[in-house]
């Protein structure tokens, strides 16, 4: 059973304009130079070897060949991100003051590929915060391994089989759930072995894992333990053309956890379908999560859905008019033994949008929306979110999951609605420049608590080489 898992993660194709993403394969354009991808191991340098494919400076640790046929070679690469952000009401303003502040996260990585089956990659990363009033885990990680793992891949049960051991990270579908966390200023990892094998329209992955737990007294002293694990099997399909089913059970067990209705260890089942796909000019996306299982002497009793859908104009600027529906349980009665506040798990930092301003839980949330793309490289998004809590029992959550003071079991379910802006462009390949402004008006149990409205802006560039 174990050596059945071992394991290669799964390759993500992402747009994050939109928020599509597969866990199929993503395809290196040739002939041609390779694109900056968001999983830099996934980069196929070998393309070097081809003197007609055209050549920039820093191309000679691009791809250092050291044997025949020209897939034994050596790759080198860099990736920096500098995003400045200024947040006036973090939390809504409870506990927190206004936060104007620079993130920036810089990653050197290489990799060894040992002919078509064998790679051996590594990435170092450097991630903090300057002027940040309040800094967590997830905003400085000073000088630390993120990812180090070996790969293989080859012909097995009648089909493409991918392995993969070592520190890595992970993402599936639209990281509603299980995510790269790229949002915040670092990034999620785990000790894991992650296999795959895809034999026609099929797929069967498997992974034992330990999320990475971040600490910053010193370099290099990241860690992963039993305290917390998360393990998966999943089984994606294609369905009626190249739409996708996927259904996926996963354990996650994390000691020690403290809860508004329940404390103590935490065992939770996950259960997992999702359909995904485009037939014409519309696009959809619709995922349901069902969790059981235990925290501490509680029942767990919690779920989650999320749906995104579009049609795109055959118009000027592409136009693509989208609807996001998001809602997910919160406990209901306090005190009765069974816990229904919601887990998101391993959420995507910027799902809902960069400010942060609540979380996967207790939720309902509507979202309409307008994308455009005045040229290939640029992009515009504009969106109006409406939101509620499923219960007033259970709090008002903010990202990624923790209770707003003052908020359960008291007010209304409103929570507020937000408007928000985001512009993309690639300026250049392996240049980006993105900026988004959120407001959001808080609604009455919000100001029932103390809170208020939040504004927040952002601007990030982002290089890659």
């Amino acid at each position: 059973m174990v050596a059945a898992l071992l394991v290669a993660a799964p390759v993500v194709a992402q747009d994050t304009t939109d928020g599509t993403a597969s866990t199929h394969e993503s395809v290196v354009p040739a002939p041609g130079r390779p694109s900056i991808l968001p999983n830099r191991w996934q980069e196929d340098w070998s393309v070097l070897a081809d003197p007609a494919v055209p050549r920039k400076p820093g191309d000679a640790l691009k791809y250092v060949p050291f044997g025949p046929g020209g897939t034994h070679y050596l790759t080198f690469g860099a990736t920096l991100r500098e995003r400045l952000e200024s947040n006036d009401a973090p939390a809504f303003g409870i506990g927190a003051a206004r936060d104007t502040y620079l993130l920036q996260r810089a990653q050197v990585h290489a990799g060894l590929h040992w002919g078509t089956p064998w790679l051996a990659f590594a990435q170092l990363e450097d991630a903090r915060p300057f002027g940040k009033a309040r800094v967590g885990p997830v905003d400085r990680n000073r000088a630390d391994l993120r990812l180090a793992f070996v790969a293989w891949q080859g012909e097995a049960f009648g089909g493409i089989a991918k392995a993969r051991i070592g520190r890595q990270d992970f993402a599936l579908d639209l990281q509603r759930f299980v995510s790269l966390r790229d949002g915040p200023n670092v990034r999620q990892s785990f000790d894991a072995a992650w296999a795959d094998v895809e034999h026609g329209p099929w797929r069967i992955i498997g992974f034992l894992s330990h999320p990475v737990q971040y600490r910053d007294v010193r370099a290099f002293d990241d860690t992963s333990g039993s305290s917390q694990r998360f393990h998966m099997i999943r089984v994606e399909r294609h369905v009626l053309g190249r739409n996708e089913l996927s259904y996926y059970h996963a354990w996650y067990d994390d000691d020690g956890t403290r809860y508004l209705d329940a404390h103590g260890n935490e065992r939770r089942q996950v259960d997992d379908l999702r359909l995904a796909g485009t037939r014409g000019p519309l696009d959809w996306d619709a995922e349901g999560m069902r969790q059981g299982g235990r925290v501490g002497r509680s029942t767990v009793d919690a779920w989650a859905l999320g749906v995104r859908a579009g049609v795109t104009l055959d118009a000027a600027w592409t136009p693509r008019l989208g609807v996001q529906f998001d809602t997910a349980s919160g406990d209901r009665r306090p005190g009765d033994g069974r816990l229904g506040t919601f887990n998101p798990l391993f959420p995507n930092g910027y799902y809902f949008s960069l400010a942060g301003y609540t979380g996967y839980a207790n939720l309902i949330h509507i979202k309409p929306s307008i994308t455009l793309k005045p040229t290939t490289s640029l992009t515009l998004m504009i969106a109006r979110g409406l939101q509620w809590r499923r219960t007033a029992a259970d709090a008002i959550y903010v990202q990624p999951d923790n209770p707003l003071p003052g908020t359960a079991g008291t007010g209304s379910r409103w929570t507020g609605h937000y408007d928000q802006c985001r512009v993309d462009w690639t300026w250049h390949p392996g240049l980006t420049l993105s900026v988004e402004a959120t407001r959001f008006h808080a609604g009455r149990a919000v100001r029932d608590a103390g809170g208020h409205d939040g504004h927040y802006g952002g601007v990030q560039v982002a290089w890659g080489w």
